[in-house]
């Protein structure tokens, strides 16, 4: 019996030890909200209110003061998320990961963002003030680095800690650039249809602008195979470990629609989950500035923001600025390809990727006057004539940094235009609204035209020079809005009207959004913050209604089971919403899932269809293609004997969804509620391991919305019948200038990066459940409600 006791009180012994042990450990972790700390190159004391939320308000007597402390704070709730963005673009995953990172590397090295950033870094004027808070920022950051604790992450992968510098800054700024495009998951794809069934298969895509859907209105002042190169690209941006930018809604109503007669802004960019998400909030007041703003993690000023005076947001513009071209070597040396010019010898790059754990990886990357070459840079490229890739972001003067300090350190909208004129790519739909009453809307991006024929949507030819870009257009161009006599501006990743008789080319996403914002918009001319407020979280789709309707028409109703019978009135009598308690949602999904398989599997093959799901495209003709009968996808080209018609593949479709649907969960119809199925996991790059899952995700939740309705929680298709949200809003506002001090704002989980703070997921529920918190200005109000932590400047 004593032995048992000994054994006992000798097992408690260690539990406990082990728990003081992880007590003070976390302790120490813990970002610092509240006490003294001193820092380097500031000049005065900065106090850092942290509210309720973690949101540090920085108050200093200069802005540089200001930005040093931002990069410190920043640092502290998000070291780890700044050391994967800045390691992406140089390919230095694979030193922490490992060679599972090593195709991603080998991508990233090939595209020459570090070149460009490079060149821009040698072009940027040394004496602007935004190039000094830059270095002020990083003094921060750097400081934190030397002083701070080490993030877990960090010690779990044996990263050591490194400075940052303004390499790093265009770097993440590059990676965001390029996770928006979408000709790389697309053109290649449409070209393989092109090669293999002709043009008429592809009538259905509307890539020739055909389909005529809700246009955002504008107001002014062979037989080579590409399969792989879409496939492994949407592969690399799917394994990534920092989320791609995807789409966006945003809103901005002009006085005459207001109930208090003030601008009202509303934005919610669409980027793939993760955790941590993708921004940083903080508010920085100085006597002659102020910025409520959201940051990307290791970048010094926000790309989401607002003040007393203005606010401005962002939405993805979907145009196309990247081109792929066939090259054609000389067949007498071989690193030479054809120009128009004549042959012209290949530019080498030489990289070296390391490798944890295994032998360097040497590369020599070809670049042709298009771009970098990419048979050697995508597994599964093999294509016998080199590959190259245009990208307007590594063919034009990069100054962003010069752009977004424009942007959150405007005067007035003039300032503001000029700012967003700077920014070559990504292109963006930036929107602004201020205290005066302007509402505007600016499409920015370097855009370009081709010879009259030239379809962009495929592979070109490059080694004629004909299929080249002929004219670059100047920014008084592109498409904006600003005042409008319908006195709203939005956007919803929908294309614009032309310009000139120029529809710009893209991968526009369809009308849904768009139609539903139009309709809740111009129904009323009282808006306020709480109707702005359920509008950014309403889950009703008003085409979806319609598709069904176009379903239902084609089915053969007469043989259809008690269960079928029943599913068919569910959907007749749906609104199109998918809140979480609705069944509709759940059948519709899945028929229109297997009603895809269905009838593009067969031409495309497993690969290319799952491809295919990931696109743009994909999303766009799904209404307009199913109300063509004649539509040669219909056929089942695998059946040599039989022409299948619209009717079969959609009965067979329908059958073949509810039978998995009552497989999947239960015979009761009515118990099919969409949160059994739409569920969303906030997944850190640890939590893959199981063992870690628990301490670094955040979730699972049930979750309402759905793909394209406004409230966007986006997923992938699967045969499990299972819909994991894979990306949605990333961040919610409302910013009402009638009551500026208390505008909302919510972020998915929270606003710290550190597993061990408090704020890492307390916003979570809120979001969730589409509330929201205020987005603070007023200092006694932000004082009642923080801790405070005082920067003192260093004395030597």
């Amino acid at each position: 019996m004593k032995k048992v006791k000994k054994i006992l009180f000798v097992f408690l012994f260690i539990i406990v030890i082990l728990f003081v042990v992880v007590a003070i450990y976390s302790f120490y972790q813990k970002p610092k909200y509240e006490g003294e700390l001193q820092l380097k190159q500031i000049q005065e004391k900065t106090t850092v209110y942290f509210d309720d939320f973690g949101v540090p308000h920085i108050y200093a007597n200069t802005q540089k003061d200001a930005m040093v402390t931002l990069g410190y704070v920043h640092a502290q709730d998000r070291l780890w998320q700044m050391e994967l963005l800045r390691r992406i673009v140089p390919g230095k995953l694979s030193e922490i990961f490992g060679s599972a990172a090593l195709k991603n590397d080998k991508f990233f090295v090939g595209l020459g963002i570090e070149e460009a950033s490079h060149k821009a870094i040698v072009n940027l004027d040394k004496k602007s003030l935004a190039y000094q808070l830059t270095l002020a920022y990083l003094d921060g950051i750097n400081q934190y680095i030397e002083e701070g604790a080490t993030p877990i992450e960090f010690q779990l992968l044996g990263i050591k800690k490194q400075k940052f510098t303004i390499e790093d800054v265009y770097n993440v700024f590059g990676y965001m650039s390029f996770s928006f495009a979408m000709a790389q998951k697309t053109d290649p794809l449409l070209t393989d249809i092109r090669n293999k069934y002709g043009m008429d298969y592809l009538k259905d895509f509307g890539i020739d602008g055909s389909f005529k859907t809700t246009q955002i209105k504008i107001s002014k002042r062979k037989t080579q195979e590409y399969g792989a190169i879409a496939k492994s690209i949407a592969l690399l941006l799917d394994q990534s470990p920092v989320a791609p930018f995807v789409g966006s809604n945003s809103w901005v109503i002009a006085p005459p629609k207001t109930k208090n007669k003030k601008v009202i802004f509303a934005n919610d960019p669409h980027i793939g989950f993760s955790q941590p998400g993708t921004w940083y909030e903080a508010h920085i007041v100085t006597p002659d500035f102020e910025l409520y703003g959201c940051y990307l993690a290791g970048t010094p000023f926000p790309l989401l923001g607002h003040n007393r005076e203005y606010a401005y947001g962002l939405t993805m513009f979907e145009n196309d600025d990247v081109d792929f071209y066939q090259e054609e070597n000389n067949l007498n040396e071989n690193n030479q390809y054809k120009s128009k010019e004549g042959f012209r010898n290949y530019v080498i790059r030489n990289k070296t990727i390391k490798v944890k754990d295994s032998a360097n990886v040497v590369l020599n990357i070809k670049v042709s006057h298009h771009g970098p070459i990419m048979n050697d840079l995508l597994s599964g490229l093999k294509s016998k004539k080199p590959v190259a890739m245009s990208w307007i972001y590594t063919q034009q003067p990069i100054r962003i940094i010069e752009a977004v300090y424009a942007i959150s350190h405007a005067k007035n909208i003039d300032d503001f235009q000029k700012g967003v004129s700077l920014i070559v790519a990504p292109g963006l739909n930036v929107m602004y609204g201020d205290t005066k009453g302007n509402v505007g809307w600016w499409a920015s991006g370097k855009l370009y035209k081709h010879n009259k024929g030239v379809n962009t949507n495929f592979i070109l030819d490059g080694a004629s020079g004909k299929e080249d870009i002929t004219e670059y257009i100047d920014f008084s161009k592109n498409p904006s809005a600003v005042n409008p006599d319908w006195n709203y501006v939005y956007s919803a990743n929908n294309q614009p009207e032309a310009i000139d008789g120029f529809l710009y080319p893209g991968y526009y996403l369809p009308e849904d959004r768009a139609k539903r914002i139009t309709q809740l918009l111009d129904s009323k001319s009282n808006w306020d913050k709480n109707s702005v407020s359920k509008m950014i979280t309403d889950n009703t789709s008003v085409v979806a209604p319609e598709v069904v309707k176009n379903l239902i028409s084609n089915l053969n109703l007469k043989s259809l089971s008690k269960t079928e019978n029943e599913a068919i009135g569910i959907l007749k009598s749906w609104n199109g919403s998918n809140n979480l308690n609705d069944v509709a949602p759940t059948i519709y999904n899945k028929w229109i899932y297997l009603y895809l398989k269905n009838t593009f599997q067969d031409e495309l093959g497993a690969d290319a269809f799952k491809q295919f799901l990931g696109t743009h495209i994909m999303k766009q003709i799904v209404a307009r293609q199913i109300a063509n009968a004649n539509s040669p996808w219909w056929d089942n080209v695998t059946t040599k004997k039989q022409k299948e018609t619209r009717s079969q593949i959609l009965t067979s479709s329908f059958t073949e969804a509810i039978a998995t649907l009552e497989n999947q969960l239960g015979s009761s119809v009515s118990k099919w509620e969409w949160s059994k199925v739409h569920t969303v996991e906030y997944q850190h790059p640890l939590g893959k391991l199981a063992i870690l899952k628990p301490f670094f995700n955040v979730g699972p939740f049930n979750v309402p919305g759905s793909v394209e309705v406004i409230n966007n929680q986006f997923f992938d298709f699967s045969e499990d019948g299972f819909y994991k949200v894979k990306g949605g809003p990333s961040s919610r506002r409302v910013i009402d200038f009638s009551d500026i001090e208390n505008s909302w704002g919510i972020l998915p989980t929270g606003q710290s990066g550190n597993p061990f703070s408090q704020h890492y997921n307390d916003q979570s529920d809120l979001y969730n459940a589409g509330k929201f918190r205020k987005m603070k200005l007023n200092k006694e109000e932000i004082i009642r409600s923080s801790t405070k932590l005082v920067f003192s400047p260093l004395k030597n």
